[in-house]
């Protein structure tokens, strides 16, 4: 079943269901399942701690215990609050994370966004992984953000790319969406996508019918790099087009194409623009009549917000321990 979702543009576009319900899907928590949580913080432990454990930590004795913090030393947006609690857990249940800030939230440099208070060695054996976590993904989040803010004057969403760290792209997808950012296709079976070396051999429209006798139902989106195959593309009736590495000017002359073939046929693709788009530049891009602007800048371009620990050193103390001097 088809249906029209308007983003905003002079024309609507027509999307497929499985399009559709990915996109309507977007309002989903910001983050990540407890299994791809699990899973990745499990191998980042593993990494840090094979074969040995960790050997300094094993100095401190077992009935040592600590208060302190997490707290912002930068402005950005919080993500990945999941991942680190589930660092201290994973080393020690007794480790407590009581959040003050959540993810999506802006966070400004000084602003304590946690208490964490447990056994200490515990607590510095998980230390280095929950803020890996913490501060990559609310890296991403921050970045996603700031592109976000230049578009906010149109209806162009900001979409990320398939370039994710491997193993973590589901944590990655999260932080985007703390950032207010959208999420692409999630990996190659979601949808059919027909890029440039997919199309080797094949015209545009060959390539679109053959993915409906295989696919039916499914949502094609073709990547086109010229004026011609965006009309080669709506003669095939594909559901997407990604316009690639193209100038302001190109994108005009293809957004154009797409309207007035709207107008005759009732109908238009879903309109994608990529490549070559900085922040400095995306407003433009967004001025055009497109409905996405994807950048893999959102992940792989994304520097790390500085988030640090800080104990009590004062606090610590052996918890059967009394005051009085006993």
């Amino acid at each position: 079943m088809e249906r029209e979702h308007c983003l905003g543009a002079a024309v609507p576009a027509r999307l497929g269901a499985d399009l559709l319900a990915h996109l309507d899907g977007q309002e989903s928590p910001v983050e990540p399942s407890t299994e791809a949580v699990a899973n990745a913080v499990s191998l980042a432990l593993h990494e840090d701690l094979t074969p040995n454990g960790d050997l300094s930590a094993a100095l401190i004795p077992s009935l040592i215990f600590a208060e302190g913090v997490l707290s912002s030393r930068s402005t950005g947006v919080l993500a990945g609050s999941a991942c680190a609690t589930e660092a201290f857990a994973q080393i020690d249940p007794a480790v407590e994370v009581v959040w003050l800030r959540n993810d999506a939230d802006r966070i400004t440099a000084g602003d304590v966004i946690a208490t964490v208070q447990g056994p200490l060695a515990s607590i510095l054996t998980a230390e280095r992984t929950a803020l890996n976590f913490l501060s990559r993904l609310s890296g991403v989040a921050t970045t996603t953000a700031q592109w976000v803010e230049a578009v906010a004057e149109t209806d162009v969403r900001i979409w990320d790319t398939r370039k994710t760290t491997p193993g973590h792209r589901a944590l990655e997808r999260a932080a985007v969406r703390a950032g207010g950012g959208w999420n692409h296709r999630t990996n190659l079976s979601h949808w059919v996508m027909l890029k440039d070396n997919h199309l080797i051999g094949a015209s545009v429209s060959e390539a679109v019918a053959a993915s409906r006798l295989l696919w039916p139902g499914r949502t094609v989106h073709v990547e086109c790099e010229t004026l011609e195959q965006v009309r080669e593309s709506l003669e095939a009736e594909a559901d997407a087009l990604l316009l690639d590495n193209m100038s302001p000017e190109s994108i005009t002359m293809c957004v154009a194409a797409v309207r007035d073939h709207a107008e005759y046929h009732g109908w238009r693709p879903l309109i994608e623009a990529s490549g070559g788009i900085t922040l400095d530049r995306v407003a433009t891009y967004a001025s055009i009549g497109v409905d996405y602007i994807s950048t893999s800048a959102l992940t792989s371009g994304a520097s790390p917000l500085d988030i640090g620990l800080d104990l009590d050193s004062e606090q610590s103390r052996d918890p059967g321990s009394q005051s009085g001097g006993r």
